[in-house]
């Protein structure tokens, strides 16, 4: 009898208690299932317009040439933007500047990897980046102009042959121009060109790539007679 008035006891407490649960009250830790933790927003896609490139040519038993980057960041929200350091080419003298305000801007050098997971999927993971930091959010429908500057040595890209210098590389981007050493003029170009003459008196080859992908240019050019 005395067994039996326990277990009705017992059985009643336990009704007690999933009825509370049911109503969300005093439901025990044990019990309660745990929260589930809310991802953090995707970073959104890197998105830029309105690119061109200058590179600049400096003395030629270097293999180095400097490189002006001015490009547009569009993508809605971005805080940062990523440029890649090609690969085969060693960078140095980097500088970020934003062009509304002329301020000079902060970035790192990171991995493909970290690219990646900061809003650029097609990063190579074997490539460096420069990470800039935006002097604000990418507004709706607003752009961030950047001017990116840094220099490569690249043997492969800039070398010397048979008496003549030659800049050998595939470029990307639409609007391209190479800046000729002083005291040389230009020999051949694979690509229709505009020649112009700098205030000091350099060459300017400038060009239109109106193909995707990328194009293999080729240009010559020898120092003029002394």
């Amino acid at each position: 009898m005395r067994g039996a008035l326990l277990a009705l006891i017992n059985s009643g407490f336990a009704c007690a208690t999933a009825l509370a649960c049911a109503a969300g009250l005093g439901c025990s830790a044990r019990s309660a299932s745990a929260p589930h933790a809310v991802p953090p927003p995707a970073p959104p896609p890197e998105l830029e317009t309105d690119e061109y490139t200058r590179y600049e040519l400096l003395d030629p038993e270097s293999s180095r040439f400097r490189i002006v980057y001015d490009v547009t960041a569009i993508s809605p929200g971005a805080t940062l933007y990523f440029n890649p350091i090609r690969k085969g080419s060693v960078a140095s003298d980097e500088r970020v500047t934003d062009l509304m305000t002329g301020d000079e801007l902060r970035f790192e050098i990171v991995s493909g990897d970290e690219a990646r997971r900061a809003g650029v999927p097609d990063a190579e993971r074997d490539t460096s980046y420069i990470r800039i930091h935006l002097p604000r959010p990418v507004p709706a429908g607003g752009q961030v102009r950047l001017r990116i500057e840094k220099t490569y040595r690249d043997p492969k890209s800039y070398f010397s042959r048979g008496g003549r210098i030659v800049f050998d590389r595939s470029l990307s981007i639409r609007r391209d121009a190479v800046l000729l050493p002083a005291g040389y003029e230009l020999v051949s170009c694979n690509e229709p060109s505009q020649v112009l003459s700098e205030p000091d008196g350099r060459l300017l080859v400038s060009f239109f790539h109106a193909g995707g992908g990328e194009t293999p240019l080729v240009i010559e050019a020898r120092r003029l007679p002394r």
